[in-house]
């Protein structure tokens, strides 16, 4: 299993994530970096292990205020190793198809900002995309087609529990668990990845036990709960 730091970018900086709860998030104050600036954030986390992926949110881009493209640009240009998986509320296929030519990472597409229409099969079906399938407390986000229909997922699904995110409550074994099964249930062995709530090194070894590819985490590593020998066991 493979650990993945996060980076939200708003404002053109890093943030505090939060359950989702995107509009109180504020700049993030890490004793990994002096300032908030994403390209500092990042040398701090590798500076604990040699991660090879980092999961970038440009939540401006999400939100359709803004975007970070050149911030992006800028991370692939100073750590050219790390492959960046980029959620910028995509939500067609021309846009994935930009993003691989201009060299700016491989597109995620979270289910929050997919439309409910015949659209959203169109841009899943994009070679290499990765599927995020995003849940609040009040449940699924986005057309529950996506949700429900494992036939729709690509190779790689990552299961974002908003709600748990930057919480410390533990991993959503269950939901991981629900998608393995869905899928299964189609013929389908899709490379899950956890996001949200995960607190402690048993909660790796929880994840890892349970067939998850990787897992998300960004809080736990910045607050040492991750610390960086354990973090080096899993890159």
């Amino acid at each position: 299993m493979q650990l993945i730091p996060v980076v939200d970018l708003k404002g053109g900086c890093v943030v505090h994530a939060l359950r989702g709860e995107r509009d109180a998030y504020r700049p993030i104050h890490t004793p990994l970096a002096a300032t908030s600036a994403a390209e500092d954030v990042v040398a701090g986390l590798l500076a604990l292990a040699p991660f090879r992926t980092l999961y970038v949110a440009d939540l401006d881009a999400i939100a359709g205020t803004g975007g970070h493209g050149e911030v992006i640009d800028a991370l692939k240009a100073k750590f050219p190793h790390l492959d960046l998986w980029v959620d910028a509320g995509e939500v067609q296929s021309a846009q994935v198809h930009a993003r691989a030519a201009r060299g700016r990472g491989t597109s995620v597409i979270g289910t929050e900002t997919l439309p409910n229409d015949a659209g959203a099969g169109e841009v899943l079906a994009a070679a290499g995309i990765i599927l995020s399938l995003d849940h609040d407390a009040a449940g699924p986000r986005g057309p529950v087609a996506v949700h429900e229909d494992a036939t729709l997922w690509p190779e790689r699904v990552i299961v974002m529990t908003l709600a748990r995110v930057g919480s410390g409550e533990g991993p959503d074994l269950a939901a991981l668990e629900r998608t393995a099964v869905r899928a299964a249930g189609v013929g389908r062995h899709p490379l899950l990845y956890a996001a949200g709530g995960v607190r402690e090194p048993e909660d790796l070894e929880r994840l890892a036990a349970a067939g998850a590819a990787g897992v998300l985490v960004a809080s736990a590593l910045h607050d040492g709960r991750i610390a960086p020998d354990t973090a080096r066991l899993w890159v």
